[in-house]
């Protein structure tokens, strides 16, 4: 009869510690994030009382919120992340869970996110790392670069009558008399073309700092929602010790004359790039002006095209509270995965033979 060998704490500690030497990138993420700095907001997610002590006990919300930080890392689905953690030693590690321990499954990886839907919270964690990025020096001093990308979300095939009642703010009758087909049907994405393409969906519009690249804020809309409406919502109205406020580097979409006018009274330099017309086309002069701010506006480029590495530029959800969600903890996950970063940009090493401290070369400029 074959004997049956059970893995020991030792054989999956060398299976981790080469896992390690290997670069898994989730031993950073868990190392140098304060995870424990959530706790204080993901707590209400169970502050309703349980009717009984009955029944299995609530997962901890820690471990739930990087459990959704994984799923949005990896662009898994509900199911997926959970196949996922039974599999992968790397997730169960960064997780903290043993082979035995007891795994959320697909419906309460569902549950949680919809509780941090309905309660808001995901404004708050964006909010509550920023000031981990605060307290490790990461505070946005140069440039905001304002944009925003589109993000996808399940295509419906309406008719024109259906699409026309949506536009204007009605739900059609047929839907309203079918409950189920209702639930899958999304009143809040819209329709754009851009380009000769046509978009559907939602955009993350947001403001990020010019040398860390850190997202500084956003907002999210429908896809057909203009750029520039949701402009000053996005600008951050810090002013430094010389009472200055940041520049504000931004395509061509954004500029307008009374939004010159605006940012000047409101004591912004803008770096908005100059708008041409058929009847007024852009001199030499504009265009070496335009070529200048696109050296620093294109890279919040970098930040989406980071975020279409993750799956982030597509939802699976239905409606824009959902997609909210969503987008915000991919904005959250993305400085998470920056931070990681600049920590390896700004790395010191010690000389002892002159005693200094020599900046590290520039990993992720």
């Amino acid at each position: 009869m074959p004997i049956r060998l059970q893995p020991g704490f030792f054989d999956i500690h060398e299976r981790t510690t080469k896992l390690t030497e290997m670069g898994d990138p989730l031993v950073g993420l868990k190392e140098r994030i304060a995870w424990e700095a959530f706790r204080p907001i993901l707590n209400v997610v169970y502050e309703k009382p349980r009717k009984s002590s009955a029944g299995a006990k609530p997962i901890d919300v820690i471990l739930m919120f990087k459990i959704l930080v994984l799923q949005q890392l990896y662009n898994l689905s509900d199911d997926g992340i959970e196949y996922q953690i039974r599999d992968r030693l790397s997730f169960m590690r960064f997780l903290g869970l043993q082979i035995e321990s007891r795994v959320p499954d697909a419906k309460t990886i569902w549950l949680f996110r919809e509780h941090l839907k309905e309660l808001n919270l995901v404004e708050e964690l964006f909010e509550k790392f920023h000031q981990q990025l605060a307290a490790q020096g990461y505070v946005a001093k140069a440039g905001q670069m304002i944009d925003a990308t589109f993000v996808e979300a399940p295509r419906q095939r309406n008719n024109r009558e259906e699409n026309a009642a949506i536009k204007s703010g009605k739900i059609p009758q047929e839907w309203r008399q079918t409950p189920n087909k209702l639930r899958q049907k999304d009143t809040d994405a819209r329709w754009v073309k851009k380009n000769n393409e046509n978009y559907y969906g939602y955009k993350n519009h947001i403001n990020a700092d010019q040398t860390n690249k850190l997202v500084q804020s956003f907002a999210v809309s429908n896809a057909a929602v203009h750029d520039s409406q949701v402009f000053e919502e996005l600008l951050d109205q810090t002013v430094d010790p010389e009472g200055k406020k940041r520049q504000i580097y931004a395509d061509s979409a954004y500029r307008s004359k009374d939004q010159e006018e605006s940012l000047s009274d409101n004591g912004f330099e803008s770096q908005i790039h100059e708008k041409g017309t058929r009847c007024h086309p852009l001199t030499d002069e504009e265009k070496a002006s335009n070529r200048i701010k696109s050296k620093t506006r294109a890279r919040v480029e970098h930040i989406f095209g980071a975020q279409h590495a993750m799956g982030g530029h597509i939802v699976r959800t239905i409606g824009i509270i959902r997609a909210r969600v969503k987008i915000g903890m991919m904005n959250l996950v993305y400085n998470m995965r920056r931070l990681l970063q600049l920590i390896k940009r700004d790395a010191t090493t010690v000389n002892p033979q002159q005693g200094f401290i020599r900046i590290g070369a520039s990993l992720a400029a």
